[in-house]
């Protein structure tokens, strides 16, 4: 899904960033921040986006509806309004899953 993860302790990201976490365009941050109104990101005074971690949650539950099970922008609205805490727990549970995978083989990579 992502290239990289958020860094501990930091509070802001840049919509750069935030496209480079989930390898799409800034234009595509841009989009769903104005198709979902839980994508809140803070401007500066400049007018720069700045995502916070709660955003990129946000932003990681609709890319995983989306772009890894293929729903509409539509479907995704109505699932985040019927059940957005089923979807982060799925989510958390994929993350946690990918993780252990990624040990196991580099367990039998040092076997």
């Amino acid at each position: 899904m992502e290239k990289e993860e958020e860094t501990p302790g930091k509070m802001f990201y840049t919509i750069g960033e935030v496209a480079d976490m989930f390898n799409v365009n800034a234009s595509l941050v841009r989009f769903w921040e104005k198709e979902f109104d839980i994508i809140k990101p803070k401007k500066n005074a400049k007018g720069n986006r700045l995502f916070t971690v709660r955003d990129i949650q946000n932003f990681r539950t609709i890319y995983h509806l989306v772009k890894e099970q293929k729903m509409t922008l539509d479907g995704a609205r109505q699932k985040l309004k019927s059940n957005k805490d089923g979807v982060d727990f799925s989510i958390e549970i994929i993350d946690r899953l990918t993780r252990i995978k990624a040990q196991l083989i580099e367990i039998r990579q040092e076997l």
